[in-house]
C-alpha cells in the first residue's frame, strides 16, 4: 500500500510540474533567448525601453535600417533622395506585405508619422520629428517629408517600424500587444512574465528567415538565465551580462562568447558652477587620477573599452586627435599644486586627515556596479589628496537631483550614440534642463554656432570637420570625463551560426541564423 501511495505522489508531482511548466513548442528549429523582463510595448510608435526594440525589430521595418557598422541603409525604401534641403523623398519597394496580407503603401508610411506628430497621441517619440511641416504621398509608393527648416539629422530617425494604417485603427491600443508588421518573424504569442513568441515570415520580402522562429523567454534572475544557458534550455544570452560571469562562459567549451564595442558611452560629469571645479586645472588633476584602464580590466572585466572620446572609432565624425587624459596620479598632485589647493594639515582637512586639500561628493544611484566603481573613484582620488563622500540614492531620485543641478560630480550613460548631433542635447547652452540634457550647465558661444552650423550643413564631409572642431574643444575643457564605451557581449551555443553583434544592440541578423543539428 505504501509503494502505491508512493507512486501515486510522484505521479501527481510530475503532472504538476509539467502543467506549471511553459508549453513551448517541440521544434528544434526554434531559437530559444532569455531576456531579463517584459517588454513594455510592442507598437514601435510608442516602445523606447531596449527589451522591446529587440523583438519589434523581427516584427517591423523602417524607411531606412542600419547595418552592423552603423550606416544607414534602405529598408522599406527602394532609394531616397534630397531636395533644397528641406524636401526629403522616399520610393518604396513594391510587392511587400504585412502580416496580414495587405500590400503596404505610402500612406501607411504617412499614417505612421502623422499618428505620432499628433499631441492627441502622446507619442514618447514625437520630439525627433518636430521639425517635420508636412507629409505628403505622390502615388501609391512615393512618400514626401517637407521640413520646417534644413536638419542634417533628418534620416536617423527614419528606421523607425512602419505600422499598417488599417490594422493600427482597427485594434486601438491593442496593437501595442497584437503587432502586424511587415519583418521577418509574426507575432504569435506574449504570456506576461513567461514569453513571447515569434514565427517565421514565410512571405519575408528578403527571403523566409532560416529558423522557424523565435522565443523571447522572460528570466528576471540573472543566475537562473546563467542556468537555463548551460543546461541548454536557451540558445542565446545578450546584454546585460555581469562582468563575474563572463569568466564562466568563455571556459564552457559548449558555449562561445562574442564580444563588440557599443554606442553607449559612460562619463562623469561636473558641476560647473561649483567654485572648485568650474577650474579646469582640478577638472584635469580628477582626470589624471582615475585609472580608467584598471577598472575596465578588473571591475567590468573586458565589458568595457577606455575612451577618449564620446564618438567610437567606427562612427563617421570620429575625431581620433584629442587631448589624452592617462592615468597619472602625480601629475594630478602637481595641477592641484597649481590650482591652488595644496595639501592641508591634519587640523585643516576633513576628518583631522592629512594631505587632503579639499572634499567633494559624488552622486550616483544604488545599481550594485556603480557603487563599486564609485568606490575606486574613491580610493584613487584620497591617494592624490582629495576626500570624496559618495552619495547613492534610488534611481528617481538621484536623477532628478542631477537634472536640477543639485550635485558636484555624477556619472552616467549616454545609450544608443549615433549621430554626432546628440552633442546640441549635452553641450548647446540652450539646452539647460527641464527642456535639455545638458546638466553640467556647460555654455560656451563657440561650441553653440558650431553646434547649430552642424545640424543645418547636409555635406557629411563638411559635418565631420564642423564636429571635429567641437570634439577638440570638449576635449581641452573637459566638462565631462570621459570613461569608457561599453561593449557588448553575446554568448550562445556552439550550434548557433550567423548571428552578428551590432552596436546599438540591434538583434535584426536573427533573421540570418542557423542552428546546425
Amino acid at each position: 500500500m505504501y509503494k502505491i501511495s508512493a507512486l501515486l505522489t510522484l505521479l501527481l508531482l510530475f503532472f504538476f510540474i509539467s502543467s506549471c511548466s511553459p508549453k513551448e513548442p517541440k521544434n528544434n528549429n526554434i531559437l530559444t533567448i532569455a531576456i531579463e523582463s517584459n517588454p513594455t510595448n510592442l507598437d514601435p510608435r510608442f516602445s523606447t525601453d531596449a527589451v522591446s526594440a529587440k523583438i519589434t525589430t523581427l516584427i517591423f521595418n523602417g524607411l531606412l535600417k542600419r547595418d552592423e557598422t552603423m550606416r544607414l541603409i534602405p529598408d522599406l525604401a527602394e532609394d531616397w533622395e534630397m531636395r533644397d534641403g528641406f524636401t526629403y523623398i522616399f520610393r518604396l519597394k513594391k510587392g511587400i506585405k504585412f502580416h496580414d496580407g495587405r500590400e503596404i503603401t505610402s500612406k501607411d508610411v504617412k499614417y505612421t508619422y502623422e499618428f505620432i506628430l499628433d499631441p492627441v497621441n502622446k507619442s514618447p517619440k514625437k520630439g525627433g520629428y518636430d521639425r517635420i511641416k508636412e507629409i505628403k504621398v505622390s502615388d501609391d509608393y512615393t512618400v514626401i517629408f517637407i521640413l520646417k527648416e534644413p536638419f542634417a539629422p533628418f534620416l536617423d530617425n527614419m528606421t523607425l517600424g512602419i505600422v499598417p494604417e488599417h490594422a493600427a485603427r482597427e485594434k486601438g491600443k491593442d496593437f501595442s500587444s497584437h503587432p502586424i508588421g511587415t519583418g521577418p518573424f509574426i507575432f504569435k504569442e506574449w504570456k506576461q512574465d513567461e514569453r513571447v513568441m515569434l514565427t517565421a515570415n514565410n512571405n519575408y520580402f528578403e527571403g523566409r528567415p532560416a529558423i522557424d522562429g523565435v522565443i523571447y523567454r522572460i528570466i528576471p534572475d540573472e543566475t537562473i538565465r546563467v542556468l537555463e544557458l548551460e543546461k541548454g534550455n536557451i540558445h542565446l544570452l545578450m546584454n546585460p551580462i555581469t562582468s563575474d560571469i563572463l569568466p564562466r562562459f568563455e571556459r564552457n567549451l559548449e558555449l562561445k562568447v562574442i564580444k563588440k564595442i557599443g554606442t553607449n558611452y559612460s562619463y562623469i560629469g561636473f558641476n560647473l558652477n561649483d567654485p572648485v571645479l568650474k577650474n579646469l586645472k582640478v577638472r584635469q588633476a580628477i582626470a589624471h587620477a582615475i585609472d580608467r584602464d584598471g577598472i575596465c580590466k578588473h571591475i567590468l572585466k573586458g565589458l568595457a573599452k577606455k575612451s577618449d572620446g564620446i564618438l567610437t572609432e567606427y562612427n563617421w565624425a570620429y575625431e581620433p586627435d584629442l587631448r589624452k587624459y592617462e592615468y597619472n596620479p602625480e601629475l594630478s598632485k602637481k595641477l592641484l599644486d597649481e590650482a591652488g589647493y595644496p595639501p592641508l594639515t591634519p587640523t585643516l582637512s576633513p576628518k583631522g586627515r592629512g594631505g587632503i586639500r579639499f572634499k567633494i561628493t559624488f552622486k550616483t544611484s544604488q545599481n550594485e556596479i556603480r557603487k563599486r566603481i564609485a568606490e575606486v573613484f574613491q580610493e584613487q582620488l584620497r591617494k592624490v589628496g582629495i576626500e570624496m563622500e559618495i552619495m547613492t540614492y534610488e534611481w528617481g531620485t538621484f536623477f532628478s537631483d542631477i537634472k536640477s543641478g543639485n550635485f558636484q560630480i555624477f556619472s552616467l550613460t549616454w545609450v544608443g550614440i549615433s549621430d554626432p548631433d546628440i552633442f546640441h542635447y549635452m553641450f548647446h547652452s540652450s539646452s539647460f534642463p527641464p527642456d535639455g540634457a545638458n546638466r553640467i550647465r556647460y555654455s560656451n558661444p563657440e561650441i553653440d554656432s558650431l553646434l547649430e552650423h552642424g545640424r543645418k550643413t547636409l555635406q557629411q564631409e563638411e559635418r565631420k570637420e564642423i564636429y571635429g572642431k567641437i570634439q577638440k574643444i570638449i576635449s581641452d575643457e573637459l566638462p565631462y570625463i570621459n570613461l569608457w564605451h561599453s561593449v557588448n557581449v553575446a554568448i550562445m551555443k556552439k550550434n548557433v551560426e550567423g548571428f552578428v553583434l551590432y552596436p546599438d544592440e540591434d538583434m535584426a541578423s536573427l533573421k540570418n541564423v542557423i542552428i546546425q543539428k
